[in-house]
């Protein structure tokens, strides 16, 4: 603590704010100076030369003069590396812990004393100094890792040179509490995506990338990308082949990446590094290797299938301040204006800032919502209420979606807090005692999720103070939420974590906190009704936070450049295993018209829409909630077109959906998803395909009113005027304030919503020559029953279009052929 953070602290926040915050800083640095140990000595550390090697399932262990090296190939065709005796588990990424060896890959030896494993997807190649080389079943390196080094402390003995990998559980000394780097060789060609939800994405240009969950704010720039879903995971796609690596660590990290050049023809080629750097061990990863398809797959198949939204869940949603909008009993009337607007909503996100124990309903819960009748009612996630004329059997439903902290205020009599004490379930500091933050207008502590004991507490919290009418979880604050005006948006650094028996600090957990209070919402929410679809969104997270839900990806920049970022946080937590996100529109101080109406235009093709009203009194008052539209009608117009849109595609939104249950695949892609060998198409991160059928161009840019898409190969057509576009190749497409270009791919069938009500099949022409296809998955209700997929073809038949159903029969909906012309239609 110094002068300047001083200053600020009590200019930004208030005297009163300001002195608590001092305090709250001043008690943190306090204890992470007795806790941590403090730096001293220290020797660096490499593998050195191989001695010998010991066959295991699915690959061996490599052993080296001062370190030992774990590979193992499992069933799936994923590839563990572990150094130093570090296991697969215990691991917060992993659903069902480590898959099964694959009994046909071996360890055998290499040439000049190296060693190899030879599978059906890759060749693992390490090195007699201990490089490890990820390889083509032909032969093509995709990745290239040197030896790693670590740091440990002078008087550390090199137990790593003769550890267990699969008895130490990751826990040795020189793996598990050591500081270390690792640097790794790509192609010349590759480009770097992942890394969680990042701003500066999707594709990852050069630079350091922090991975270290922070509350979101601030200008974009390098090095600076303060988001709160970090996650190790690369997916690289070059020529030669696509690959994802996942570094299982929780530790603060940085990663630095840059991309290669080639030579073309006058020099040698300069291939791709990454740069790793954690403050704590254990050095081990995963790698996946095939197409993208397959990728994804691999990656779901270790982290667990993302979770399924139940139906209401791809509506318009919305969020709001219920303490400036007649409080929370006015949730209903707020509803009912933006019906009255011709908004119509699926759900409302209600926020009731400050500790729960400040509210009025449910006092001390871990949580609230709107719709109270103050008693604590239980959760029901079918639950909402009727909206609409006379409010009567044509009425709409609601849903009411609570925002839930994770700091329960610090005050005697309050029985969260009571209670939590009574069980011992609050983060404690080294010395015994409970770890405390500035949340709002007072101290709080923390339940420690990282124990089952307590998430099983917390979820029986959620049960008995959420009131009626909840219908789902918004996570808010899980970073852990900024607990003072400066430093590092965390509790301390010391304090103490169960980490489910393994116990450790705050500097292992603290990426996970937020991934590990989803598990615990997610898992009493399902315990609560077996038979319905959980809702859960997050806004942090880490690798496997699909498995509980989806995450509010919305950057707190309401400029331009925040718009581009949204595009990229999404299209970056897809390609890391989250496919239900989506950003803000709206929030803070209200949006020019343009960028408010761009906004929600780009928001209406993402999948979890959610619009939020501005902050501060009257930011969504019953009468007329706030808007752009105040001041410009013309936003309603097109935003209310845009809505329409969004409803019509409503089938397709469900079918993206249990086709990622299945298989992983995000419903937002990058352009390459079909075509990684594109360049072009690699470098492009202004469209997005949505699922196989559509690209999605909106409009990034102010005064913009046409603009240049790249075209994947094929024939596409213009949704609206249905023109017809060749790719591969870059087209100037009209982009009027009234839509966002969307161009529909020849041959797709796509399960959209039929003006008459039920569903229909919206079919568009293959080219002559060409066959397409589509697919719905029917049966599209909220609870647990198995989807059933209806596969369909397309193909011309001179100037007809001939739908079949894979597998023979009636079709059994009806059909729209789009994209002939006139005279053939």
């Amino acid at each position: 603590m110094d002068a300047r953070g001083l200053v600020r602290s009590v200019g930004v926040l208030g005297t009163a704010r300001g002195v608590r915050s001092v305090r709250s800083a001043w008690r943190r640095s306090r204890a992470d100076a007795a806790a941590l140990p403090r730096p001293g000595a220290e020797r660096a550390r490499v593998p050195g030369a191989a001695v010998g090697a010991e066959p295991r399932p699915g690959g061996g262990v490599v052993r080296f003069a001062r370190s030992s090296l774990l590979v193992r190939v499992t069933v799936g065709g994923a590839v563990f590396c572990g150094w130093d005796g570090a296991g697969p588990e215990p691991s917060y990424g992993l659903a069902h812990g480590c898959p099964a060896a694959d009994a046909r890959a071996e360890l055998e030896p290499d040439t000049e004393g190296g060693w190899r494993v030879v599978s059906e997807r890759m060749t693992v190649a390490v090195s007699r100094l201990g490089a490890v080389e990820f390889r083509t079943p032909g032969g093509v390196v995709l990745r290239r890792d040197l030896p790693p080094r670590w740091w440990d402390a002078v008087g550390t003995g090199d137990a790593g040179s003769a550890g267990d990998a699969e008895s130490s559980g990751g826990a040795s000394p020189g793996a598990g509490g050591s500081r270390w780097t690792q640097c790794s060789r790509v192609a010349a060609d590759a480009r770097f995506f992942g890394l969680g939800a990042r701003a500066a994405g999707p594709r990852l240009a050069g630079g350091p990338y922090r991975l270290w969950n922070t509350a979101p704010g601030g200008a974009f720039g390098p090095g600076n990308d303060p988001l709160p879903v970090t996650m190790p995971v690369q997916l690289v796609v070059a020529d030669a082949g696509t690959h994802l690596v996942f570094h299982d660590n929780s530790w603060n990290g940085w990663v630095r990446l840059r991309e290669g050049a080639e030579g073309a023809g006058s020099g040698h080629d300069r291939p791709g590094s990454c740069e790793l750097r954690f403050d704590g061990g254990p050095v081990r990863s995963w790698t996946v290797v095939g197409g993208p398809a397959r990728v994804l797959r691999g990656w779901t198949a270790l982290t667990g299938a993302p979770a399924l939204p139940p139906g209401w869940a791809f509506g318009h949603q919305h969020a709001y301040d219920a303490s400036g909008s007649g409080g929370e009993e006015g949730t209903p009337a707020v509803a009912a204006a933006y019906r009255e607007l011709g908004l119509p909503l699926s759900a409302l996100h209600v926020d009731s800032p400050g500790p729960p124990a400040q509210r009025k309903a449910g006092r001390g819960s871990a949580g609230g919502t709107a719709g109270s009748d103050g008693h604590g009612t239980r959760l029901g996630p079918g639950s909402g209420f009727a909206t609409g004329p006379g409010s009567g059997s044509g009425a709409e439903t609601v849903r009411l979606v609570a925002a839930v902290r994770p700091g329960v205020r610090a005050e005697r009599g309050d029985p969260a807090y009571d209670g939590g004490v009574a069980a011992d379930v609050f983060v404690r500091d080294a010395r015994g005692r409970k770890v405390r933050g500035l949340v709002g207008a007072g101290d709080a502590v923390f339940p420690d999720f990282t124990d089952a004991r307590v998430r099983k507490w917390w979820g029986g919290l959620l049960e008995e103070r959420l009131p009626r009418g909840t219908a789902g979880l918004w996570l808010d604050g899980n970073e852990p939420l900024s607990l003072t005006a400066f430093g590092d948006a965390t509790l301390p650094l010391s304090a103490r974590h169960a980490l489910d028996g393994r116990e450790g600090d705050h500097r292992e957990a603290h990426n996970v906190y937020g991934l590990l209070m989803a598990r615990a919402a997610y898992e009493h929410l399902f315990e609560l009704c077996p038979q319905e679809r959980p809702f859960l969104v997050s806004r942090a997270g880490w690798a496997g936070s699909q498995r509980y839900g989806g995450v509010v990806a919305g950057p707190a920049v309401a400029d331009w450049s925040g718009l581009r970022a949204s595009l990229s946080l999404v299209l970056g937590l897809g390609l890391c295993g989250v496919p239900y996100c989506g950003p803000d529109v709206g929030g803070g101080e209200p949006l020019p018209p343009e960028l408010y109406l761009r906004w929600f235009q780009l928001a209406a093709y993402l999948p979890l829409f959610r619009t939020r009203s501005p902050g501060g009194p009257g930011a969504a008052t019953p009468g007329r909630p706030r808007g752009p539209w105040e001041a410009a009608p013309w936003v309603l117009e097109h935003a209310r077109a845009a809505l329409a849109g969004r409803e019509r595609l409503l089938p397709y939104f469900l079918t993206l959906a249990r086709i990622a249950r299945r298989t992983g695949a995000p419903y937002v892609r990058p352009p390459w998803w079909g075509a990684p060998g594109d360049r072009r198409l690699r470098d492009c991160g202004d469209a997005f395909l949505l699922g196989d059928a559509l690209l999605v161009a909106p409009v990034l840019e102010p005064g913009a009113v046409r603009r240049a898409v790249r075209l994947p190969r094929g024939r596409w057509y213009d949704t609206v005027t249905e023109d017809v576009y060749e790719g591969p190749g870059t087209v100037v497409l009209e982009a009027p304030l009234s839509r966002i270009p969307v161009l529909a791919r020849a041959g797709a069938v796509l399960p959209v919503a039929s003006p008459a009500g039920g569903v229909e099949l919206e079919v568009w022409a293959p080219a002559p020559g060409r066959t397409g296809r589509g697919v719905f998955a029917a049966g599209t209700g909220d609870g647990a029953e198995r989807s059933r997929f209806e596969r369909f073809t397309t193909r011309r038949d001179g100037g007809r279009v001939v739908v079949e159903r894979e597998g023979g029969g009636e079709i059994g909906l009806p059909l729209r052929i789009r994209g002939l012309p006139a005279a053939e239609s």
